[in-house]
């Protein structure tokens, strides 16, 4: 396996594990509110400083964003409904793109489930800091979105 993308896997294992701590935390102490700021305030901090750490651009999107700011690179774009994880040699400065799927969880429902099922908390939080939600109907076990990464070529 090539450096960078061993650079690739161990930032998404990094990111998904610090954020699925800190989500857990949240949503097992202060509720479904403080899952939602998790989601919103610290993922991105947490990714930022994942980024730093490994040398590398890091983030989250889906075909079905919850959050317009979670947008992927131009590159991930044609590839966000293929559930299995892809490398992309980026153009000629031998970047490589990493796509890596996220599969939802039986927790995640709680905020991604089907909009019948969702308590009256969390519909009014996502309706105050998502207007635009798309990221409601998912069951646990579907693709929910991506990690995506860009690793520099020679570090």
């Amino acid at each position: 396996m090539s450096a960078q993308r061993q650079r690739a896997e161990a930032s998404r294992d990094e990111l998904a594990s610090t954020l699925l701590t800190e989500l857990q935390t949240a949503l097992s102490t202060g509720g479904v509110a403080k899952g939602i700021e998790v989601c919103k305030q610290r993922a991105p901090e947490i990714a930022s400083a994942v980024g730093q750490k490994h040398r590398v651009s890091i983030g989250r999107s889906s075909s079905r964003l919850r959050n317009p700011s979670n947008v992927g690179p131009g590159w991930a774009a044609p590839s966000l409904v293929e559930a299995t994880p892809r490398f992309f040699r980026e153009q000629k400065d031998g970047r490589l793109g990493a796509l890596f799927p996220i599969v939802l969880g039986p927790q995640c429902v709680v905020c991604h489930g089907k909009q019948d099922a969702l308590s009256s908390e969390v519909k009014a939080a996502l309706a105050e800091h998502y207007p635009t939600d798309r990221a409601t109907g998912f069951a646990p076990g579907d693709l929910r979105g991506w990690f995506w990464v860009e690793v520099p070529r020679g570090e």
